[in-house]
């Protein structure tokens, strides 16, 4: 691990430590902070690598608040973009990405795709290199100058083939892009890919020229997918990696629409395991409740039924490589080892590392972690993110930039609940003070 540490760029350190900062989870550099993720290494990266050659996988994340499901999901997205994959994190939502409209879903998979060379949206870009690689195997197999775009036409539809029985639009609607491409009609292509992203409401006009017609439903989402999955294939993308983030929020939505988005979950299940989808990697997070309470999973019983795992044993044997995985929390004793390891970051870009190392040394970490859980009645799996907030910005901050400042000394710790998310509240309101509490340190 001190190797992943050692290898984050200077860059990369001080965006990891602004995250951090802000009190967010970081996008980059998660490995370096991957305390307890070790047990999943081996099981995870097997799965990445079956996908890259084509199976598909269906991964479960549960764990309460704090227990660092963004975390993990981000950490293995560090991981899959290491394998040249694609990524996209998607945020279940009732108003915004209902999961019983898959369009929707679809969407904003397009909108949050990324690559390790290109942020969020790389949608695009992975178009335009797919056609720049048909137009290079073109080439290769004997193509003239004169006579690539016809071949490149022949070979998208070869590659296609099996996505056009089911989504004839997808196909028509990337010749068309081509084709206004290659015409320099830049709104027209920008309203083409805008459609074959999922977006409602493109120019009739474009769509016409294209052939194609109407928005993008529910079933038709499952075919651009797949071909969406062909595109990012052969653009030098062996898989993509699609987390679909807080399931649990299903619980909260009227019954009708539930029972529609818990039903789309397993018809999703389905197709991954009947192999619809290679190259896909589809990860759901949620909590507990979801995964058990009536509300939730156990409300559809063939859902239900997919998703069973066990977890009577001791948390040590949980099985990395059943469909679901429990992610423990943190205890005092991890957290502090996260805080060593941020402070171990923060030190090598500071001109103040020796200080740094003497003044907030384990013991003081230790300290802050407890009383930071503390404050929030003693829930630990809570604290980690309130921790590393004050850890960097109340603490490592001041240190740094003041030669004097001694956190034993000069700084007396609290909660305020303006920095505080509910849950974290609801914990807080368990102390005497829930509007500003001291903590003890």
């Amino acid at each position: 691990m001190k190797e992943a540490r050692d290898a984050l760029s200077p860059e990369r350190r001080r965006r990891l430590t602004d995250a951090l900062r802000r009190g967010a989870v970081p996008e980059t550099g998660l490995g370096a902070l991957a305390v307890g993720l070790a047990r999943f290494e081996t099981a995870v990266d097997a799965e990445l690598d079956s996908v890259a050659t084509g199976s598909a996988v269906f991964k479960a994340v549960r764990g309460e608040y704090g227990s660092g499901k963004t975390f993990f999901t981000r950490w293995l997205a560090e991981r899959a973009k290491q394998r040249d994959f694609a990524v996209a994190e998607v945020q279940v939502s009732e108003n915004e990405t209902p999961l019983h409209r898959l369009e929707t879903v679809y969407r904003r998979l397009t909108e949050r795709l990324a690559t390790a060379s290109f942020p969020p949206s790389a949608f695009r870009p992975v178009v335009d290199a797919w056609f720049y690689a048909l137009e290079e195997d073109a080439l290769a197999a004997g193509a003239t100058d004169e006579g690539l775009g016809e071949a490149a036409e022949a070979l998208l539809a070869a590659r296609l083939a099996e996505v056009s029985r089911t989504a004839p639009m997808f196909a028509a609607a990337l010749r068309g892009y081509r084709r206004a491409q290659e015409a320099g009609d830049e709104e027209t292509a920008a309203s083409l890919i805008a459609w074959l992203g999922g977006q409602p409401h493109v120019a009739a006009s474009a769509r016409r020229g294209a052939g194609v017609r109407g928005d993008l439903d529910h079933f038709g989402a499952l075919g651009f997918l797949q071909g969406l999955l062909t595109v990012l294939r052969d653009s030098g993308h062996p898989g993509l990696l699609l987390v679909l983030d807080e399931v649990e929020t299903l619980q909260r939505v009227r019954s009708d629409a539930r029972d529609k988005a818990l039903n789309a979950l397993r018809q999703l299940i389905d197709e991954v395991h009947a192999g619809r989808f290679p190259g896909l990697y589809l990860l759901i997070t949620g909590t507990p409740a979801f995964y058990e309470g009536a509300q939730g999973a156990q409300r559809l019983s063939p859902l239900a039924q997919r998703l069973a795992t066990d977890f009577t044993t001791d948390a040590r044997f949980d099985n990395p490589r059943a469909v679901q995985l429990r992610l423990p929390g943190f205890t005092v004793e991890s957290l502090t080892e996260l805080g060593g390891r941020v402070r171990d970051l923060y030190a090598r870009e500071s001109t103040a590392a020796a200080r740094i190392h003497g003044v907030v040394d384990d013991a003081y970490i230790a300290e802050l972690a407890r009383a930071v859980a503390g404050g929030l009645g003693g829930k630990v799996g809570i604290a980690p993110r309130l921790f590393l907030k004050k850890l960097v910005s109340d603490v490592l901050d001041r240190v740094d930039q003041f030669p004097e400042f001694d956190p034993h000394r000069h700084y007396a710790p609290t909660l305020s609940t303006a920095e505080l998310t509910q849950v974290e509240r609801n914990a807080a309101a368990q102390n005497d003070r829930a509007d500003d509490i001291p903590l003890d340190l």
